[in-house]
């Protein structure tokens, strides 16, 4: 389970730590844009870890109901269980990402180690028992991601509406954010 450890190292641990947004009115723009963006990164890779288990939850469903059913091999299915993920209908509060996910092999081991000796190579081989365990697992790290996720989230829209205030009162200018991205390539 991810957890946040107050006064950790890790990114989560600071965009989600009590200080975060304390006395964000007194912070500079360039401050608070780069909290923005480190919450962003933060919520790219929940939302990635977030992916990867509900692949493999849609693996261990897909089998049990070819169990259930008599169906063809999880293997002849496999690209189609993953499309209608990647296809359906978003759910949740879904944004558009620019980044990449920073820790992605991370978070892939973080998934494996889920289930220890489970083998999601070879789910036909698998106990029922050890199947909806499996789910089981996978299902509760999901919630607990996605609870994160939206935290961050939360993070990311009260850094963003202090910054949209401050355009508002006219205490920021987009001629000064031009200035400063210009600068940045030099």
């Amino acid at each position: 389970m991810i957890e946040v450890r107050p006064g950790g190292r890790r990114r989560i641990d600071r965009v989600l730590g009590p200080g975060y947004l304390s006395g964000l009115g007194d912070l500079p723009l360039k401050v608070l844009r780069e909290r923005r963006d480190e919450a962003a990164q933060e919520e790219t890779d929940l939302s990635y870890l977030r992916r990867l288990l509900h692949a493999r939850i849609d693996i261990v469903r897909a089998e049990q109901a070819r169990r259930s059913s008599g169906g063809a091999s999880i293997v002849d299915q496999l690209a189609t269980i993953l499309a209608d993920n990647a296809l359906g209908p978003a759910a949740g509060s879904g944004r558009h990402q620019q980044l990449e996910p920073s820790r992605a092999g991370e978070h892939r081991r973080h998934a494996e180690a889920l289930i220890g000796d489970t083998d999601l190579t070879d789910v036909g081989s698998l106990s029922d028992e050890k199947l909806a365990s499996a789910l089981d697992t996978y299902a509760r790290e999901e919630l607990s991601v996605s609870s994160f996720r939206r935290e961050v989230q939360g993070v990311m829209d009260t850094l963003n509406a202090e910054i949209a205030k401050r355009y508002q009162q006219g205490s920021a200018t987009v001629d000064e954010l031009l200035e400063n991205e210009g600068g940045r390539g030099e």
